[in-house]
């Protein structure tokens, strides 16, 4: 429980024993004084006479079966990238070997040991500062009221629109889902339903609740029932055609002040904002999938997009509980571009002969949550191969490695693999209860290199440079402009190793002059996806940290932004 920082209910902690009482704050004097009354002991357990360790003493049989498994744990989910969770399991381990007051130093002293650590400086910042910050509404704007939402409209019932529709009801918005016909508005809402019924389930919602928050969710095929609403979310299929057609209707019907949001993860905001009458008024929203678990929602600005429409879409964001970020307009944004990156390098490290499984357990060790083979059949293989193709037809041959097509198009047209979703994919999904499983046949694709010729630490800092790579590249374009929104974003969105604080923050802890060099080295042997773009080259010289550089906190100067 302390190495994982798991949260408990005050009666649950009772329940456990871990607390004596729960009382109002007003009555914890009394409550205190009753349970003297009632017979408190005025010694700690560990105090009185005869005293037994519940788990046995650390040199016992009970013990020799506890703390090797522990030590083995720690690693298995921690990598040991965390101080802190191994400082605890130290705490523990020595605090049971000395008297009481003892272990209380020992405590102390691996207490502020972790507290200087380089990733307890950058998590508190990123994870707990910044989060804050960015929640609270760090970059809205201060000159627009805030806006109370009396209706949404959510324009697409599939499965990102009807996940829009669940948590703005869940919210205590009332909701407008729309679809083409009434039956696929309503299985839009369905959706809803199931979810409710899994909390139901597990015993985190009632079946009052739940009718209630069903209740704020109104299926509809016309486009008349948007009248009235403050903000349209538009979340239909990916195509600018189906976009514009849905975006002309909506308009048809809505206030010319009401702020309308596409939901794009690929098309630019200023190009749909081109089918719109009102271009200050048009905004990008862009969740990511499962809408109910994904904590982060990219907000787009398009070239005409108004102070207004930015602070209506972040008092929306801030509404659902979710945390927002703000892009400015740019192909795949920010996060994609960085999800993009780590899937590409896994790519290359197919091709290069790197066993699949060290590749994953390379991302895994380096503090990633998936690995990019897993995560690239979440997303599925399919949609690699159209973004790889598009991107080519957009930008040219030289935009994507011509390998990286060949690579999919293989696993896509000779082997029929998608991904998850028809089952195969890098990995085979078996029915239940087996577990998936990496793709035996993958490693015959390309000649294999020796394992134990591999420099697997070099494996995990690939990972970790081309995602923090292309997030400097993102800052050095003025894509994102606050190092806050790109750090806590890379965790929320992609878990980008949260023990570094994020892309810039991995950037700024190893210092920008270490972290150029090293590029250039894994440039010079792996390719052009290293090159340090300008930005830190020239933080290089100076010696500046994006915090300096991009100073979030303008009351500050640049020493104390650091």
């Amino acid at each position: 429980m302390m190495t994982t920082g798991q949260n408990l209910k005050p009666a649950r902690a009772k329940a456990m024993g871990l607390i004596d009482e729960i009382a109002p704050p007003k009555k914890l004097v009394d409550a205190a004084k009753k349970m003297i009354k009632d017979g408190l002991k005025p010694v700690q357990p560990w105090d009185e006479k005869g005293f037994k360790l519940p788990g046995g003493k650390v040199y016992s049989p009970a013990g020799a079966n506890v703390w090797p498994a522990a030590s083995a744990i720690l690693r298995r989910e921690t990598h040991m990238n965390y101080p802190g969770a191994a400082a605890i399991l130290k705490c523990v381990y020595e605090g049971l070997l000395v008297p009481f007051d003892v272990g209380l130093t020992i405590e102390q002293r691996y207490f502020t040991q972790v507290l200087q650590s380089r990733e307890a400086g950058a998590m508190l910042r990123s994870i707990f500062v910044s989060l804050q910050e960015l929640n609270k509404g760090a970059r809205r704007p201060d000159d627009v009221k805030p806006t109370k939402f009396k209706k949404i409209g959510v324009l697409g019932a599939g499965f990102m629109g009807a996940g829009i529709a669940y948590v703005t009801a869940r919210a205590g918005i009332p909701v407008v889902l729309l679809d083409r016909d009434m039956e696929a508005a309503a299985k839009g809402k369905a959706h809803s339903e199931g979810l409710l019924k899994k909390a139901m389930q597990k015993g985190r919602t009632t079946q009052a609740d739940a009718d209630k928050l069903l209740s704020l969710i109104t299926p509809t095929a016309d486009y008349a029932d948007f009248d009235g609403c403050d903000l349209i979310i538009e979340a239909v299929f990916e195509d600018s055609g189906v976009k514009k057609a849905a975006t002309e209707q909506a308009e048809a019907v809505i206030k010319r002040t009401t702020v309308f949001a596409s939901n794009t993860s690929t098309i630019p905001i200023t190009d749909l904002a081109k089918n719109s009458v009102r271009p200050k008024n048009f905004i990008g929203i862009h969740f990511f999938s499962p809408v109910d678990k994904m904590m982060l929602v990219e907000i787009i600005m398009g070239k005409r997009t108004s102070g207004k429409a930015l602070a209506v879409a972040m008092d929306y964001v801030r509404a659902i509980k979710k945390t927002p970020i703000v892009v400015n307009d740019t192909r795949g944004f920010y996060v994609n571009r960085c999800v993009l990156r780590y899937m590409s390098e896994a790519y290359n490290m197919l091709i290069e002969g790197v066993p699949p499984a060290m590749i994953e357990n390379a991302a895994k060790m380096a503090g990633m949550p998936v690995g990019p083979l897993s995560l690239n059949d979440e997303t599925a293989i399919d949609l690699s191969q159209k973004i790889l193709k598009q991107t080519v037809r957009d930008l040219g041959d030289k935009a994507v490695d011509p390998r990286h097509i060949e690579l999919v198009d293989t696993m896509i047209e000779t082997h029929g693999r998608l991904g998850r979703k028809n089952g195969k994919g890098f990995y085979d999904y078996p029915e239940k209860p087996a577990k998936k499983h990496l793709w035996p046949e993958l490693k015959d694709m390309y000649p294999q290199q020796d394992a134990d010729a591999i420099d697997f630490e070099e494996l995990k800092e690939r990972f970790l440079y081309t995602i923090a790579l292309e997030a400097a590249r993102v800052m050095g374009e003025g894509i994102v402009t606050d190092p806050r929104e790109a750090d806590v974003g890379s965790i929320l969105a992609i878990g980008f190793a949260p023990y570094t604080g994020g892309t810039l923050s991995y950037i700024d802890g190893i210092g920008a002059e270490a972290f150029v060099a090293r590029a250039k080295q894994l440039q010079k042997k792996y390719g052009a996806q290293f090159k340090p773009p300008r930005v830190l080259t020239d933080m290089a010289k100076t010696g500046e940290t994006f915090y300096q550089r991009f100073n979030p906190y303008p009351e500050l100067d640049k020493a104390d932004a650091a």
